[in-house]
């Protein structure tokens, strides 16, 4: 039964990852497209490029992720508890993208975490150590803290880029600014391979361990191939449907103000992934980049309504993830002789 509940795991962790790609292809094609600066398919070519780039280069953290974030029971006590926490996280990010809604794939994959190991106790089994630094590092503070510096942060740049161009024609700084948001866009596309590649390889360097596989000494090439091929492969299907809400729904949005928040972004991202090793959501920073560049306007530009809606889906993530994972872990506990 381990090797069947391993398999699990590695097909849940795929799908995990492959949705991650198709449901965050929108961080980094959404306002190039929205401002014309790439056209749909040349876009979503160039977001899959980098991904994958960022996505092969995390697997040099995996192992220091695996460590530091969580310790799973062994044997198939753990491997449950990661397929039940991988499932919900995969259905809740389904009915987001179905929605609409961008929201934080780490934020699912954590609380179904919680709820799993919540479950896995209830029934006589082990609990998971760390999870309740990973809810306040990775969940709880990363959603106070990098919406609001994100928003701020966009919002005051805004004016020294307006001031650098206030002598320049409107089409000159037009032109400018959406090739320098093509950069950007590659950025975003390489930092969120780099934050989120990370996750999904420690979960299968976690399910190794568990199953006995692996002493999690060292990083098997076949994860590192597996997360980066599927993250591009998500990234290539693209996700639209959130696409649309970030680049035409939220606010209003020109190709000036677009390069600002992605290239904040950035910013935000490659620090937390490289220099502090923080996970930061890369669905939060942009989105709130973007809300904080278009609110920097003379005119009411924010579609209030989807604003409330987006971040009422960010604080019911890890809550609705944890319930689900929770029943999923009662359902296959039995299975694991618990």
């Amino acid at each position: 039964m381990t090797v069947f509940f391993f398999a699990l795991v590695v097909v849940f962790a795929g799908a995990f990852a492959f949705l991650n790609g198709f449901r965050d292809a929108s961080t980094s094609v959404a306002l190039p497209v929205r401002t014309r600066a790439l056209t749909p398919t040349v876009a979503v070519l160039f977001a899959a490029l980098f991904n994958f780039i960022g996505a092969a280069l995390s697997a040099t953290l995996v192992l220091e992720v695996s460590r530091t974030w969580i310790q799973l029971p062994a044997g198939q006590n753990g491997l449950t508890i990661l397929a039940a926490g991988l499932l919900s996280a995969v259905v809740w990010g389904i009915y987001t993208w179905w929605r609409g809604i961008p929201s934080s794939s780490t934020h699912a994959l954590v609380g179904g975490l919680a709820g799993a190991g919540v479950a896995s106790v209830a029934v006589g089994g082990h609990s998971v150590s760390g999870v309740d630094n990973s809810l306040l590092f990775q969940v709880v503070l990363p959603l106070l803290l990098s919406p609001a510096i994100a928003f701020a942060g966009a919002y005051l740049l805004v004016w020294p880029a307006t001031w650098a161009a206030r002598y320049t024609p409107p089409n000159v700084v037009n032109s400018r600014s959406r090739r320098a948001q093509t950069i950007a866009a590659g950025a975003v596309a390489f930092a969120h391979g780099l934050q989120d590649g990370q996750r999904s390889g420690a979960v299968l360097v976690l399910a190794l361990i568990a199953s006995g596989l692996s002493d999690g000494g060292s990083m098997p090439v076949w994860v590192a191939l597996l997360t980066a091929s599927l993250l591009t492969a998500g990234t290539l299907a693209g996700g639209w449907r959130i696409s649309y809400t970030v680049g035409y729904r939220l606010i209003r949005m020109d190709p000036l103000r677009g390069f600002v928040a992605q290239l904040y972004s950035s910013v935000m991202l490659l620090v937390g992934a490289i220099g502090l090793h923080w996970p930061i959501s890369t669905t939060h920073t942009v989105t709130t980049a973007v809300l904080g560049a278009g609110a920097n306007q003379g005119f009411p530009a924010t579609n209030r309504r989807v604003v409330m809606e987006v971040l009422a889906f960010w604080v019911l993530t890890p809550a609705v993830t944890a319930a689900v994972a929770f029943v999923l872990e009662l359902s296959l506990s039995p299975l694991a002789g618990l």
